[in-house]
């Protein structure tokens, strides 16, 4: 099971770097935000739903990592919820340090590359750096996406199911990458991201979950079959 997580690491991590070399080869990032910078502003990011999602920003994330401190917290207690001790505490730390340490606390408060409102081409006065390319610490706040990296982390039982509950975990999976895509275009329509911030808040998000699930729910399981469902699920 560790291999295949490392493996899977390792594909996403080349997929990254390959899209975001696309990214930079094509000018993407700076095409998609052309795109959405009309008559000096942008205009479409200011219009519903693009508005009312910037404005719900982490709150669905901290509902998910609430639920999680409380399961786990229960399932302290109830043996019939033993397995969310495990469960819970991924939730929690996968908030706490995907979205909140490596992609807010790391990576944008200090990588310093401008936002697309703030570099020229698009009413800034700033130069516009690939991601890679580091600027001023604290005074650039683009990559990546904080908002993005938090509508992402709704993939996160995704990685509790996918292997016992896979139906379910596929729907998980649907729904967060859904609402991490559309909270992209708001966040690209609003002038605050460009296409690789999101790309990245995604992957960074991913490969967080991936090491937390084989630290948290692939240790020291058992598999029980319950006879009341005919399923399987972690001990």
């Amino acid at each position: 099971m560790q291999s295949n997580i490392r493996r899977e690491a390792l594909l996403v991590i080349v997929f990254l770097a390959i899209v975001t070399a696309i990214i930079a080869a094509t000018g993407a990032d700076v095409a998609v935000s052309s795109y959405f910078y009309q008559s000096g502003g942008w205009p479409v990011g200011e219009r519903f739903p693009w508005k009312l999602l910037y404005r719900m920003d982490r709150y669905p994330a901290l509902v998910i990592a609430l639920f999680g401190l409380c399961a786990a917290c229960y399932g302290s207690f109830k043996s019939s919820w033993h397995p969310w001790r495990r469960r819970g505490i991924f939730l929690v730390l996968l908030l706490a340090l995907g979205p909140g340490l490596l992609v807010n606390a790391v990576f944008k408060d200090h990588w310093g590359r401008p936002r697309p409102r703030e570099v020229l081409g698009f009413g800034g006065s700033q130069q516009f750096l690939q991601p890679w390319r580091p600027g001023i610490d604290g005074q650039g706040h683009s990559f990546p996406s904080g908002h993005g990296s938090a509508a992402f982390y709704l993939t996160a039982p995704f990685f509790i199911y996918r292997r016992t509950k896979p139906a379910i975990a596929r729907r998980w999976l649907a729904g967060g990458l859904g609402f991490g895509l559309l909270m992209s275009y708001a966040r690209i329509a609003q002038g605050g991201h460009f296409l690789s911030d999101l790309l990245w808040a995604w992957g960074m998000v991913y490969l967080t979950a991936l090491a937390l699930s084989a630290l948290l729910l692939s240790c020291r399981t058992d598999v029980v079959y319950l006879t009341n469902h005919g399923e399987a699920e972690e001990n």
